[in-house]
């Protein structure tokens, strides 16, 4: 074991809110080392789960010909098997730039890289086990930005090639001829419609009753509808009881109902958890609380308040945009600049299914249960010059306005570019703007801008209309 080095923070996850953090303390003039385990960095977001899933997600759109819908007798559909080069061939390519560019950055603020396994000595002192040598970093603050794993639940024999979990999905061997999602929510929704685009017979599962309830129900319904036309046959208040897993042939799911399901794979997407028992909390004297979680305040700081942590490590939401700025966060008040340290009011969802939904503020139900009086503006994507060059016939916008003054509490789109769309409902919200703002704004001819006009031209109406 080496000497120990000392910095004034250690990041541990050199994932977006390890990275975030990173760069936020070096910019604050710290001497800062990020001890990442693997090989690569971007933690599950680049590696994993976001930008490999999502480019996925877009070659099984291009290999599909799901965007010629509308261009008739023009048939740009798959007519031969496509082989995991196919797939991964751009995934690959889209990581491997990513990753150069992420290393770059810290590399430009003279961030240290410590490659290997971390684990706390004591609240300030972190053991590195590397590939070839075990380091020691003492460090006045220290960010935990492990992120998360897939849970695997032991019903499930994971050692099987055609098993999988959200994580090692990305590297499947063959594209499954048929495929069983266990679990309705966010990353087992965004796989299920890339395997249906694909041509794939997919079927959901979920103990739940409805898809992904934390939408609004309009929106949920909608997209519940587009799946189940994609191909996708959803089983619900279900839960699997065994799963049976030969060498050859296909597995076996046997659910609650008594159900039998015959796929040819299954993947699992129940929940993620964090592995922070590896980091030796108790020699930090950190509390560790469900799934691996660590409980922060509003600044990210622990029950040890030298020890920050940043990212899914903490929890909801863990999206990759969030986490980064809680990484940001944690290391600016860290090292003293608390001017930035609060978290935006809003912030928005981005969900690429096919079609993407994109949501932020209120949901018609949050409303409702606040008691809150308001106005719905809507617009269909065929309404627009843009939606109808697309030919997305079901994609459309969702405003809600505060009745009284038309505020806008909260902006739902789904369809092509839904995630994109829902910015601009963003600012309008952190802005205080309103269905009048909207009105007034120009927008490019033909965008997808329009509907924000057209949806709140309805709410206008309606109000003068109703009274």
């Amino acid at each position: 074991m080496s000497e120990p080095q000392a910095f004034d923070v250690v990041v541990i996850g050199a994932g977006p809110a390890g990275v975030s953090a990173a760069v936020a303390a070096a910019q604050l003039g710290k001497t800062v080392a990020v001890a990442e385990k693997n090989m690569a960095v971007g933690g599950a977001a680049l590696n994993t789960g976001t930008v490999p899933s999502k480019t996925l997600r877009e070659t099984a759109l291009a290999l599909s010909g799901l965007r010629s819908r509308e261009l008739y007798g023009v048939d740009l559909s798959l007519r031969r098997e496509c082989t995991v080069a196919d797939l991964l061939r751009r995934e690959h390519s889209v990581m491997g730039a990513e990753r150069t560019r992420w290393s770059g950055f810290l590399g430009q603020y003279g961030v240290t890289m410590v490659p290997g396994a971390a684990r706390f000595l004591d609240a300030h002192t972190i053991a590195v086990a590397g590939p070839t040598e075990e380091r020691v970093l003492r460090a006045n603050f220290v960010i935990i930005a492990i992120g998360s794993s897939p849970s695997r639940p032991p019903l499930f024999p994971f050692e099987h090639p055609r098993v999988h979990d959200s994580d090692e999905i990305v590297n499947l061997e063959q594209v499954p001829k048929s495929l069983a999602v266990v679990g309705a929510g966010v990353v087992g929704s965004e796989y299920a419609c890339t395997f249906a685009a694909l041509g794939a017979p997919v079927h959901v599962l979920d103990g739940r009753d409805c898809l992904m309830p934390f939408l609004d129900l309009e929106v949920a319904q909608a997209l519940t509808s587009a799946m189940t036309n994609l191909g996708i046959t959803f089983h619900w208040k279900e839960q699997v009881t065994a799963c049976e897993a030969p060498a050859t042939g296909d597995l076996k799911l046997t659910l609650a109902s008594g159900k039998v399901l015959l796929v040819d794979a299954v993947l699992v997407a129940a929940g993620r958890e964090s592995r922070t028992a590896a980091l030796d909390p108790d020699k930090a004297c950190l509390l560790v609380g469900k799934r691996g979680q660590l409980c922060v305040d509003e600044c990210f700081r622990t029950n040890v308040k030298h020890i920050y942590a940043a990212g899914d490590v903490v929890g909801f939401p863990a999206l990759a945009s969030i986490s980064s700025e809680q990484g940001r966060i944690a290391a600016a008040h860290a090292c003293g600049d608390t001017a930035v340290c609060s978290m935006p009011a809003v912030f928005p969802t981005g969900i690429f299914t096919i079609p993407e939904v994109g949501a932020v503020g209120d949901t018609e139900g949050a409303l409702q249960g606040k008691g809150v009086a308001y106005v719905v503006g809507r617009a269909e994507y065929m309404q627009t010059g843009r939606g109808a060059i697309i030919g997305d016939r079901t994609g459309f916008l969702k405003l809600l306005f505060a009745k009284d003054d038309l505020r806008l509490l909260g902006a739902h789109a789904m369809g092509e570019q839904a995630t994109e769309l829902v910015h601009l409902g963003l600012i309008v919200l952190q802005a205080g703007g309103g269905a009048d703002f909207l009105w007034r704004t120009c927008f490019n001819y033909p965008t997808l801008g329009d509907l924000y006009k057209l949806a709140a031209h309805e709410a206008m109406l309606k109000r003068v209309q109703t009274g």
